[in-house]
């Protein structure tokens, strides 16, 4: 008996004749089983993988199809014996064939040995020569068979190359260009494949031809993917060019599709020019996401993968500056993961698990879509933790922090995150993670209260930011020192209130001109309306100022200091519940003290509630650049406000 899929799917007997399988959903159902290698598929994932939405007969219909295909490959089966080949097992069933006997199996396990043993070679053409077409050909629209697809064809295509790679070594080179060429023609973003071209070009006596090969290699992978060639690609062209190439190319341990993002590509670059702030900045987030296009377009998951996991830029505010962007790179990391599957590289599913969770930062993103991204935070760090990539594991944390902010009250918890980013990024020269770490531990000393320690942190970013050009550092840390300066104008000999509201003013104008609009919207008329507070002054009442996305919160203060009082009471009540975000204690406060002020109990209940486990922070001082106050103050108001009458 022998079962092949590397194609469509087909049994052969001991003597040669082809076993009759029947329709589509018996073929389905034995290639599920090959694709488990010998574990047992319970009965219900054999159901969820055959239909979208199950019939009400599904499970009897998997039985039915089990015992056809029992009769099929073990014809001469006496009744009463078990079967051999398809075995039933706990809850569901298993395909029981030596993996010799399985063309996939072979396979792969020739692929395992040629990597360790350059003498399986010949083996190795001798798999590669088995297949027939895509994986599972003619299981179409299931999800569990394309992720199959997917893998296996990455394994064909390293196959591919590392036969190539091995022969070269060994001395052969002219026979293989043809067969290079064909490759390289059909798949252009495979770098390695360029670079073998090349090789056997040269090995054939085309110096000119394999000069010219890189050349098109360059204009390829810069023109469809904005990506430049890697280290080794580049190495080979300078051998090249001095008559000196190497008797191999040096091995890389390729994740995927194998093209390797060098120090120059449109994402590296695009990593490097967010940390610059202003119009370089706006132009970062469209490269990416034109980045992440082109990798999609070429069909290689792992590229894209690769691609959306690169841009690990260290990010500390918890809004997003252009949401519909990162609505779409949510929504292409969600499509490769699933695609991948399980069998997805786990520094790849990190990689794109953490991008998930730091770019669902957006307002109105659902309870749904926030679980989810919770869930993506959390993996990721799982995942991070178990891999020798701190840099990894720095951005997985990061994504961790940007989805703590489930409900009010978090300071402390954060400030360990921010502690445990600064030790990875200082032991392991992460410079942008220590500075993100400093930030977080700035914000998180700000909000409990403590400006002496968050001054040393502010002070150690600016420190890091000198040395690696991030200038949008300083403009945090300007706001950080108005923030100061509005707690000391309550203080004796401390700065007036108008000192401490023109440090705000020259914080906003250096924070105007930085791209970042999901920072900038509306935080100069709350850090105005926190001063304010801090003085038991009314709110600011000027038409001009932009509240941004804080306006449902303050417009009730701003109504009430208009003495609009049944106006404030009507905003009041269509209040929402403030974003899971920074400033989420501090719109609670502003909730609470309207609530307070119109006698609404229930309100001022509401808001109680949900600042309780903040009673100890400052409101608004978890963004680290202004305050409305200690939390406390305002609780306790509220709370008096809901017992009264």
């Amino acid at each position: 008996m022998r079962i092949d899929v590397l194609g469509a799917v087909r049994a052969v007997h001991h003597d040669g004749n082809p076993v009759g399988l029947g329709g589509p959903r018996h073929r389905e159902v034995l290639a599920r089983l090959v694709a488990a290698e010998g574990r047992m598929v319970p009965t219900g994932t054999l159901v969820d993988d055959l239909w979208t939405d199950p019939p009400p007969r599904a499970v009897g219909a998997v039985r039915t199809f089990v015992a056809a295909l029992r009769r099929a490959l073990e014809p001469d089966r006496p009744p009463r014996v078990p079967p051999g080949v398809l075995v039933t097992e706990g809850p569901g069933y298993a395909l029981r064939l030596p993996r010799e006997d399985v063309d996939v199996h072979r396979f792969q396990d020739t692929l395992a040995r040629a990597r360790r043993d350059p003498g399986a070679v010949t083996d190795l053409g001798t798999v590669l020569g088995d297949w027939r077409g895509p994986a599972y050909a003619d299981v179409t629209g299931s999800a569990w068979a394309e992720r199959e697809r997917a893998r296996l064809e990455e394994l064909r295509l390293e196959g591919v190359e590392l036969r190539a790679r091995i022969l070269l070594d060994s001395g052969e080179g002219p026979g293989l260009v043809s067969e290079l060429g064909a490759h390289v023609a059909e798949h252009p973003w495979r770098e390695p494949a360029w670079g073998l071209l090349a090789r056997a070009l040269h090995r054939a006596g085309r110096q000119a031809d394999a000069l010219a090969t890189l050349r098109r290699a360059r204009a390829m992978l810069v023109d469809q993917l904005g990506l430049d060639p890697g280290a080794d690609l580049r190495r080979l062209e300078t051998d090249l060019l001095n008559d000196a190439v190497p008797g191999s190319v040096p091995t890389t341990s390729w994740s995927g599709s194998g093209v390797r993002l060098g120090p120059r590509t449109t994402v590296d670059l695009a990593r490097t020019l967010a940390l610059a702030g202003g119009d370089a900045l706006v132009h970062s987030r469209r490269d990416r996401l034109a980045a992440i296009e082109a990798a999609e377009r070429t069909g290689d998951l792992f590229l894209t993968a690769r691609v959306i996991g690169a841009y690990d830029v260290p990010a500390v505010w918890s809004r997003a500056d252009d949401p519909e962007q990162s609505r779409a790179v949510v929504a292409a990391a969600q499509r490769t993961l699933t695609a991948l599957g399980p069998g997805c590289p786990a520094d790849l599913a990190a990689r794109l698990l953490a991008t998930v969770a730091v770019e669902s930062r957006s307002a109105d993103l659902s309870d749904t879509e926030l679980e989810h991204a919770r869930q993506a935070a959390r993996q990721a760090e799982a995942l991070a933790r178990d891999l020798p990539d701190p840099a990894l594991l720095a951005f997985a944390l990061n994504g961790v922090f940007l989805q703590s902010f489930a409900r009010p009250g978090r300071a402390a918890q954060r400030d360990g995150f921010g502690a445990e980013i600064l030790d990875l990024a200082t032991r392991h020269e992460l410079p942008n993670f220590a500075v993100l770490g400093r930030l977080v531990r700035l914000q998180s000393a700000s909000a409990l209260g403590d400006l002496d320690a968050a001054s040393v942190h502010a002070e150690a970013a600016e420190r890091l930011a000198a040395h690696t050009e991030a200038p949008l550092v300083s403009v945090l840390t300007r706001w950080f020192r108005a923030r100061v300066a509005a707690t000391g104008s309550t203080e004796p000999g401390g700065p007036t209130a108008a000192t401490a509201a023109a440090h705000y003013r020259a914080a906003e104008d250096a924070l105007r001109s930085a791209g970042m609009p999901g920072l900038h919207r509306g935080l100069f008329p709350l850090a105005l309306l926190g001063l304010r507070l801090l003085h038991d002054r009314p709110a600011p009442t000027d038409p001009r100022l932009d509240w941004g996305p804080y306006r449902p919160w303050a417009r009730p203060l701003v109504l009430l200091a208009q003495g609009r009082d049944e106006q404030a009471r009507a905003a009041l009540a269509t209040v929402p519940e403030p974003p899971r975000d920074h400033m989420q204690e501090a719109l609670w406060c502003l909730t609470a003290r309207a609530a307070v002020h119109l006698g609404e109990r229930g309100v001022a209940a509401r808001a109680a509630a949900a600042l309780s486990d903040a009673r100890a922070e400052h409101a608004g001082a978890a963004c680290g650049m202004l305050t409305l106050g200690p939390v406390a103050r305002y609780l306790a108001e509220a709370e008096a406000c809901a017992e009264a009458g």
